[in-house]
């Protein structure tokens, strides 16, 4: 199974940035789809950016021009970009064999590292 190992996570001031890190070991990493994902308090969980197995990436509009996802080796990055209040969550990374078709509980996931970003 694959395991995932975020790192990386912080508090910065609006208009930093911050690089996470995701570790990726197991068995079928290397055809599964990878993502970051994230939920704020009191809100429901969002995909932020995603890499598929063919190399396209797909981002969540509010973080277009400002987070770069990017993979090597076995490391998944997420590059953060002139950061906003409103990007505090916790930030999960994510592997799926069926590339997000199928329900989130059959996703494998990291415990989620934390980003809090001040005003």
């Amino acid at each position: 199974q694959v395991t995932l190992v975020e790192s990386g996570g912080g508090s910065v001031q609006a208009g930093g940035s911050l690089r996470l890190s995701c570790a990726i070991s197991g068995r079928g990493s290397s055809d599964a789809c990878l993502g970051w994902f994230r939920r704020a308090p009191g809100k429901e969980r969002e995909a932020v950016a995603s890499l598929g197995t063919d190399g396209r990436r797909r981002y969540l509009d509010s973080v277009k021009g400002r987070f770069i996802i990017s993979k090597e080796n076995a490391i998944l990055y997420l590059q953060m970009n002139n950061l906003k209040p409103e990007d505090t969550a916790m930030y999960y990374c994510a592997a799926d064999q069926g590339c997000w078709e199928g329900p989130p509980e059959l996703f494998r996931w990291g415990r989620g590292t934390q980003v809090t970003v001040s005003a």
